[in-house]
């Protein structure tokens, strides 16, 4: 077995509620998720893992298995398992994806695909709860994480309070707000799933049909009047998003 192969140094426990192949991918998990295994680390494959772990071939090949589900491996007929690049994953609170990254070390860079302004339709004034006809931004931006594609976002926000396509390039949105005075305090948020179209697989350097993490939000200010409302998709296999939740 090549030295640069990683074998992971445990002792299953088959006397606990765990199950062996969770004991074996959630150990792997945490390694690949702070940073200690890199992208492109080549981890040992199932047969000797099996017979090192003192578990069934079944066994090890479900461990490796659930992490490739998750996208922190990609599995390859002789190529074997190796772990990619690094899974991004964002607090579900009040803030830009750009400041989120950034915090956490990824070199971010945003593309503006596309900068509109238009009188609204009836359903954007109905999502930005303004008059029909009064004048809107639709942004559409591509955010990368070193150099790999990440989400593609759409933002429509009223036109006065929009900021340019050029500031949108080096800032998050909710900073540039802030800084204009507009202060989102709150938020409505739904979190879904889906399948990637052609465009938009191609658009994030994925396969035809991959999954994506979808999120709708709607901001508001402190009078509880709409900042901006935003649809957004994030590549499943490096992306998710992370709450906390408290018992009532």
């Amino acid at each position: 077995m090549p030295s640069s192969t990683f074998q992971l140094e445990i002792t299953v426990d088959r006397d606990s509620d765990i199950p062996l192949h969770m004991q074996i991918s959630e150990p792997l998990a945490a390694l690949i998720l702070d940073g200690t295994l890199e992208p492109g680390t080549r981890l040992e494959d199932e047969v000797s893992m099996a017979r090192r772990l003192n578990v069934s071939r079944p066994t090890a090949r479900q461990a490796l298995q659930r992490l490739a589900d998750r996208g922190l491996v990609a599995r390859r007929r002789g190529a074997g398992t190796t772990v990619t690049s690094r899974h991004v994953h964002r607090p579900m609170q009040l803030s830009s994806l750009l400041t989120d990254l950034t915090e956490s070390g990824y070199t971010v860079e945003t593309i503006v695909l596309s900068y509109e302004r238009h009188p609204a339709s009836a359903e954007e004034a109905a999502n930005l709860q303004i008059a029909p006809d009064c004048e809107v931004v639709r942004i559409r931006r591509l955010r990368k994480a070193d150099g790999e594609p990440i989400a593609l976002m759409t933002n429509l926000l009223p036109a006065p309070s929009a900021p340019t396509a050029e500031d949108l390039e080096r800032n998050g949105l909710y900073e540039l707000l802030r800084a204009s005075g507009l202060v989102p305090v709150s938020a409505t948020q739904v979190i879904g799933a889906r399948n990637a179209t052609t465009k938009e697989a191609e658009a994030l350097g994925e396969h035809r049909r991959a999954a994506l993490l979808t999120a709708t939000r709607t901001a508001y200010d402190a009078t509880g009047e709409v900042i901006e409302y935003g649809t957004h998709i994030y590549r499943a296999s490096r992306y998710s998003f992370e709450t906390t939740l408290f018992t009532g």
